[in-house]
């Protein structure tokens, strides 16, 4: 490995300013620009911020817990920093693209690294077509809203609404519905990942439904096709105790 140039990154809370600090104090504060690791500072939120922030340089980045929740942060500690980094385990991962038509004819695209949301916007129930490679799967369905989950965000928003956790290897996408109606037994599926999902909404006059790609939301949408980006690779680094696959496999005996 090339000599580790560290830069640090923290979220604007209290916990994470005073442990970038500590670590800055110790172990120097290389420019980002001239950082060859980052090292996130706070909660999930923040390493997907983070993820994003520096998604054109295909950085290692490697998260240290100083938020409320940690799925994709290992544990934070001062001592011998350079050390774990070096034994850190890599994992690569790929966003996915969202393209969104609106009812005003624009359209808005965002890359998601947890997931693509769809929600209904009115006190109506959304009510939306699924294609997947251009064949329809499900001519209509009723409900609050649809996820497309990576396996990175499947233990995210995804499980929340009871969706299944995807392992990093498992090259499958989850599609959840959120609180279905009609079909009301349908669960959702699971998607290759090298497929194309295509969501028509309907009667989006009168059920008019927003598509949010992780930060990128676009109002009003109309039609939402969602694929894998496979010229973006984002890397995360874990230590060997906690590595992100064994996160997935643990979480899915929680109580």
């Amino acid at each position: 490995m090339s000599k580790q140039r560290i830069g640090f990154v923290g979220s604007d809370t209290a916990p994470a300013q005073e442990a970038m600090k500590s670590l800055k104090d110790l172990y120097g504060d290389i420019p980002l620009d001239d950082a060859n690791i980052i090292v996130a500072l706070g909660g999930d939120g923040f390493m997907i911020e983070t993820l994003h922030k520096f998604i054109h340089r295909s950085l290692p980045i490697y998260g240290m817990n100083r938020g409320s929740v940690g799925f994709l942060m290992n544990a934070y500690a001062v001592k011998d920093l350079p050390g774990r980094l070096r034994a850190a385990q890599l994992a690569s991962i790929h966003p996915v693209l969202m393209h969104a038509d609106c009812a005003d004819g624009s359209s808005v695209q965002g890359l998601a690294i947890n997931e693509v949301s769809l929600l209904r916007e009115s006190r109506y129930a959304a009510k939306v077509r699924i294609s997947v490679d251009n064949k329809v799967r499900l001519d209509e369905l009723d409900c609050d809203g649809v996820l497309i989950a990576t396996p990175a965000g499947s233990t995210a928003y995804n499980l929340s609404a009871h969706g299944p956790i995807l392992p990093l290897g498992s090259r499958l996408m989850a599609l959840t519905p959120i609180c279905a109606f009609r079909p009301r037994r349908w669960r959702g599926a699971l998607i290759p990942e090298a497929a194309s999902i295509d969501i028509e909404i309907l009667n989006s006059d009168k059920r008019p439904v927003s598509a949010t790609a992780d930060y990128t939301e676009a109002r009003q949408v109309t039609r939402v096709s969602v694929r894998q980006e496979k010229n973006q690779t984002l890397h995360l680094l874990f230590d060997p105790e906690h590595d992100l696959e064994e996160r997935i496999l643990a979480e899915q005996f929680q109580p």
